[in-house]
């Protein structure tokens, strides 16, 4: 058995070039869908992968149902880039699921983008996905031998046929689903279209999310089912005029069809282990986490932080756009005033363009550029979500002082990222991660500033107002919540280290 596979041009297409690789985790993907009868659903869909585009900006994809018969199209680039009015005319349909995709699990290739599409003995699937199976090399194998060849390297594949294996042996959709589900260790947020009606899932952990929404101003419209929406964040639902509902929780199915949602616990030991940099940094921050957007929690980081590691300067101010709440927080309980210092181009995307040898040696400023006349002849103490490599800090603190900054100091909302992320997240091995091979002081040698102080484990989860015990936090503990197999952990984990002190100060 075979997916419908893209073109041998596109399928070798390369990853686009950027001028520098964000020194931050860099999230799996975004995942969207919609079920609206009475809608231009691929419409809907193409909105909810824009509002989503943070979450991933190598793919698109969107996969829509017309009277149980699927249509999809996907393409590499942003979601402006991959559709237009033409296409998704080419999309009509009752419902629809969408994907945007940063590659963690398999590479940037045409052939990994999303929905991923399985034929069944009952028609065919397609499902998107946020999160990573850990055991997909296993699971992989299972499924070779079962007689299905794979287009991919992804794991979605491996979840598609899963569940196709299920269908063709006799099982409905839901019960399909489940027995693929059932397969699957490590994190998945999942929509999947059948012919039949939307699945929505998440793993027992609930790691990546995944929220539920109603299209329009009452429950249901005209008389009929519900239009449900399901995204990634609750900024998905928003930019449609969608109403948030609830979360699906950690080892939920809904069921979403046109006789209304269906709900079942399809894992009754579930336990949630939201992945706490969702929070900190992923999530965009007017989506809304426990009844409050994160823009709120992120201002309660730094407003610990400054309680946990003061400072003695003339101004805060951010690395735009992610360390801003952080630093208003820091100014608002330390009273320190909060400035602009570094302006962000936000047309910056990826692109194929190179900047020139010359133009690296003085230190191209394509993202960011500094404010000479704020930062001229003042101590500054600049606020960031977190620190991965390093390298871009050290460029920001360099451009800093060439500003006129007498000081810069450097805090950070978030502990010591010291362990990779096995679920989703692009954090590098340990080898590659700062944090893990220095300690906070040599950290603040190397990047250049008078000192440095990281938000302390316990500050970051105290400020949730939720149980620190519901999330993941093993990028910065390596306690992770689902035992990772030896190949693919040794593959990360060369090494192992204390985790330092998360609220020292130089």
């Amino acid at each position: 058995m075979t997916l419908r596979s893209p073109s041998p041009a596109d399928s070798l297409a390369p990853r686009t070039t950027e001028v520098s690789r964000p020194d931050k985790p860099e999230e799996a993907c975004g995942v969207f869908g919609v079920y609206a009868p009475t809608e231009e659903v691929a419409t809907l869909a193409y909105f909810g992968l824009f509002a989503l585009q943070h979450r991933g900006q190598e793919s698109a994809g969107i996969a829509t149902f017309d009277q149980g018969k699927l249509h999809s199209y996907k393409h590499m680039g942003l979601v402006s880039q991959v559709f237009d009015d033409g296409k998704l005319k080419t999309l009509p349909g009752e419902y629809a699921i969408g994907h945007t995709r940063y590659s963690t699990t398999g590479s940037s290739h045409l052939a990994n983008a999303q929905p991923a599409i399985a034929p069944t003995k009952l028609g065919e699937i397609a499902i998107a996905h946020n999160g990573n199976v850990v055991n997909a090399a296993i699971l992989k194998t299972e499924l070779h031998d079962s007689g299905y060849d794979f287009v991919s390297t992804a794991d979605t594949e491996m979840i598609a046929y899963a569940m196709a294996e299920a269908v063709d042996a006799g099982q409905g959709w839901i019960q399909g689903a489940i027995s693929a589900f059932k397969r699957c260790q490590g994190a998945f947020s999942l929509v999947i279209g059948t012919p039949a009606g939307i699945i929505g899932a998440r793993d027992p952990h609930g790691i990546r999310p995944l929220v539920l929404g109603i299209l329009g101003d009452e429950p249901s419209q005209s008389g009929g089912p519900a239009n449900y929406v399901l995204s990634s964040e609750t900024c998905g639902l928003d930019i449609i005029g969608a109403h948030y509902v609830r979360d699906i929780q950690p080892g939920e199915l809904v069921w979403i069809t046109e006789s209304g949602i269906t709900s079942m616990q399809w894992d009754a030991t579930a336990e949630r282990k939201l992945c706490v940099f969702e929070m900190i940094y992923f999530s965009r921050p007017d989506s809304v986490v426990n009844e409050e957007t994160l823009y709120t929690y992120r201002i309660r980081l730094g407003e610990e932080l400054a309680r946990e590691s003061p400072a003695d300067v003339d101004l805060v101010m951010a690395v735009p756009d992610s360390g801003v709440p952080a630093a208003i927080g820091f100014s608002k309980a330390s009273h320190i005033p909060y400035a602009e210092g570094l302006i962000k181009n936000r047309y910056v995307g990826r692109t194929f363009i190179q900047p020139t040898q010359s133009m690296r040696e003085v230190g191209i400023r394509v993202k960011l550029n500094p404010l000479k006349d704020v930062l001229n002849g003042q101590r500054v103490l600049i606020v960031d979500d977190s620190i991965v490599r390093g390298t871009t800090s050290y460029k920001i603190v360099k451009a800093l002082r060439e500003a006129g900054a007498t000081e810069v100091h450097m805090r950070i909302s978030s502990p010591p990222v010291t362990h990779p992320c096995f679920f989703g997240i692009d954090t590098d091995n340990q080898e590659q991660l700062i944090a893990a091979n220095l300690s906070v002081e040599e950290i603040a040698e190397k990047i250049g500033v008078d000192s440095l102080a990281y938000l302390s484990w316990e500050g970051m989860l105290k400020t949730t107002h939720q149980d620190p015990n519901s999330f993941c936090s093993a990028c910065f503990t390596g306690d992770y919540p689902v035992d990772i197999p030896d190949p693919y952990k040794r593959s990360k984990l060369k090494f192992e280290t204390s985790v330092p002190s998360t609220a020292a100060t130089v």
